[in-house]
Order: C-alpha cells, then sequence, then structure tokens
C-alpha cells in the first residue's frame, strides 16, 4: 500500500474535526497515512503513536530535514499535502525531486485574509499590511503552481483569493462521517431552541443577529451560545436587556460536549456578514448542527445555495437586522415537526454530496492519475 503524509500547520490538541474523518479514517482504506502536527512545548521531534509525529514549532521552515533526522523514510511516501502554510510547503517543495513524492497543498481558510479583515474591523488596517499581504499571495500563488494538486475548501475561495492557480485542482469541502450521526433530542416545551457555537467578534457583527432577536415581539424562544470567550458574550449580551432572560452562554471544552449541546437545539444559527471571506467556505459549524439533524438559518451566499435549498433543508437569509427578524419569525411560526424535517432532510443532503467517505474515494482517485 502507498503512503500518504500529511503535514498540518495545527498544534496536536486542536479540533481535528476534519482531518479526523477523512485522513485518520477514510483516506486509510487507500493508503498509510501519517500526520504532522506541531506544539510549542516540544524541543524535538516525538512519534504519538505509529501514524502521528510531533515537531516543534520552530521547525516548520525545515520539516522534511526534522522527520528524516528522526528516521521517517521520506522516500516512503508517494504523495505529501501540506495544509495552509506556505513555509512548509517551501521546503516540501524544495525536497520533492530528491525523494520522488507528489506534492499537494490544502487551503482550508484564508488565515491571512482573515487577520486582515479583523483589522480592518477593529480599525487597525494600513496601506503596509495590504502591501504584505499582496505580496505574500503572489508568492504563495507561484509556491501552489509548483504542486501536483492543489485543494481549496471551495470552488469560491479558489476564484477569490487564488485565481492565478492554474495547476490540477479538486474541491475538498467539510463534510459529514456518515458513521457518526448524533440523534436530536426533541424537547416537550413549546419553545423553539436556537443554538450559536463560534466566535463573537466585531468581524462577525454578531450584535446584528442580538437586535434581530431582541426585535421579536414573541418570546417563545431561547438562545444558547458556546463560545470560547464566555466573558466577552455576557458583556455583549448585557447591551439587550431584553435578551437576558432568553440567552444562554456555554463554554464547550470538546467536540463532544458542543455536539451534546447541539443534539438538544432546534434551529441551528451561522448568518454571517456578506463578505468573501465568509462567503467562500461553509463553516465547519453547519456540518456540526447537521451531524445531528438539526437544521440552520445560514447566510443566502452562491456557496451555501450549492448545497442546500430554501425551506427544504435550510432557511437562507440576507445579513440584516430586517432580514433576521422576518425569518426568525417564519420558523417561529412552524410547526415543530415542520423544523426537524427540515434538519432530516439537510443531513441527507450533506450525506449525499458533503460525505467523508466519498470524498476520500475521489480524492484517492485524484491522487491515483496525477
Amino acid at each position: 500500500m502507498r503512503k500518504f503524509l500529511y503535514i498540518t500547520d495545527q498544534d496536536e490538541y486542536t479540533d481535528h474535526s476534519f482531518i479526523g474523518p477523512l485522513f485518520e479514517k477514510y483516506l486509510k482504506e487507500y493508503y498509510e497515512v501519517d500526520i504532522v502536527y506541531f506544539s510549542e512545548f516540544k524541543a524535538e521531534f516525538e512519534k504519538k503513536d505509529e501514524n502521528r509525529f510531533i515537531l516543534p514549532v520552530a521547525a516548520k521552515s525545515k520539516v522534511i530535514k526534522e522527520l528524516k533526522n528522526a528516521n521517517i523514510d521520506i522516500s516512503s511516501y508517494s504523495y505529501i499535502v501540506v495544509r495552509n502554510s506556505s513555509e512548509i510547503l517551501k521546503d516540501v517543495l524544495s525536497n520533492s525531486r530528491v525523494y520522488d513524492y507528489k506534492v499537494g497543498y490544502r487551503l482550508s481558510f484564508p488565515k491571512r485574509r482573515a487577520r486582515i479583515q479583523a483589522d480592518k474591523a477593529n480599525n487597525k488596517s494600513n496601506f503596509l499590511k495590504d502591501l504584505n499581504n499582496t505580496l505574500a499571495t503572489y508568492s504563495e500563488t507561484k509556491l501552489i503552481n509548483q504542486c501536483d494538486l492543489f485543494l481549496p475548501t471551495s470552488r469560491q475561495m479558489h476564484e477569490e483569493y487564488f485565481k492565478d492557480v492554474n495547476v490540477k485542482t479538486y474541491i475538498c469541502p467539510p463534510a459529514l462521517d456518515p458513521e457518526i450521526l448524533h440523534d436530536n433530542i426533541q424537547h416537550e416545551d413549546s419553545e423553539k431552541r436556537f443554538f450559536y457555537a463560534g466566535t463573537l467578534d466585531k468581524l462577525r457583527e454578531f450584535e446584528t443577529v442580538l437586535e434581530a432577536f431582541d426585535s421579536l415581539n414573541t418570546k417563545d424562544w431561547t438562545l444558547t451560545i458556546s463560545t470560547k470567550d464566555p466573558e466577552y458574550t455576557k458583556e455583549v449580551i448585557d447591551g439587550f436587556e431584553n435578551l437576558k432572560a432568553r440567552v444562554r452562554i456555554q463554554n464547550a471544552k470538546t467536540k463532544e460536549q458542543l455536539l451534546d449541546l447541539i443534539a438538544k437545539a432546534d434551529i441551528g444559527v451561522s448568518i454571517l456578514p456578506d463578505i468573501p471571506l465568509f462567503n467562500t467556505s461553509t463553516p465547519v459549524k453547519i456540518m456540526d448542527y447537521y451531524s445531528s439533524a438539526v437544521p440552520c438559518i445560514m447566510t443566502n451566499n452562491a456557496n451555501n445555495n450549492e448545497i442546500f435549498e430554501e425551506d427544504k433543508d435550510a432557511w437562507f437569509c440576507e445579513f440584516s437586522k430586517d432580514a433576521i427578524k422576518e425569518k426568525l419569525e417564519y420558523i417561529l411560526d412552524l410547526p415543530k415537526d415542520e423544523v426537524a424535517q427540515v434538519g432530516l432532510n439537510g443531513q441527507e443532503r450533506l450525506l449525499a454530496v458533503r460525505n467523508y467517505k466519498r470524498i476520500a474515494a475521489d480524492l484517492a482517485h485524484q491522487l491515483d492519475i496525477l
């Protein structure tokens, strides 16, 4: 069996909800898969188990050398794929002819653009930062064009941020693991239970969503927010006097805890501002909602419209207080069984088009014909 090495840019303890099912599980049906993670707290190579290696963060510019020094046979790999880091990619490409492996580049999220957008939202943007981004994108594009395969999260991400990449491309989006689905726990109360998982910051403008909830006339609903910064979230909620009794703040520490909370909800909330950063990929949290057959209200953009159908398996909404309020009122008027059916429809749809088992088979085929 041929060997495949996936070099992440992630810490060993980060949530690996994409890497786990695709690379650690289903792709192993086709290749022997090894994965490299990084740690700020380790000074040398560590073999976590037979297929997972940990390197110090300082080794990102010389990954191949560090692995070779740890007696990892680099020439045994047919494919090496790098996640998000042009620094790592440069090193992997420079050694590809020496060890005769094919190179792929995985773009999961445009992190550099996210930082720039966050700076703009916080009035910290300047010409120098924009210029550095332009130069970095040019350099990264040149590196990607030396690869054998480019793996962006979506077609829109490719077109928006790397339109000059012209190598073979395979769209590799977040998906559902068909073997790990969760029951949606239906409650007896008449209220509709909304759930938001994620960050609250100026870039996401979640206050707009809260303003829409705050303006509702009916009180037969609750909103649970699970976030890593509950103190800041409480400060935001305190600015809405009418929401205090209806909003509950959680801080799920693990993926399992988050999914347990989601399973008790009726509707997931994933409404984001209409900007390319958010419009070019499907948030992983949408997959978390539908893994429990919890239907989702989400941004009305081309990426989401390619997957879901309005009112059948999701609800679309423009990002404005009035539009969100109108959609919330529509959902609140729906019978409970109709809401649940939208979730089941969405889960069925994702299992058909966003299924890690199928993606692994397709990816293996793309690698085989390189």
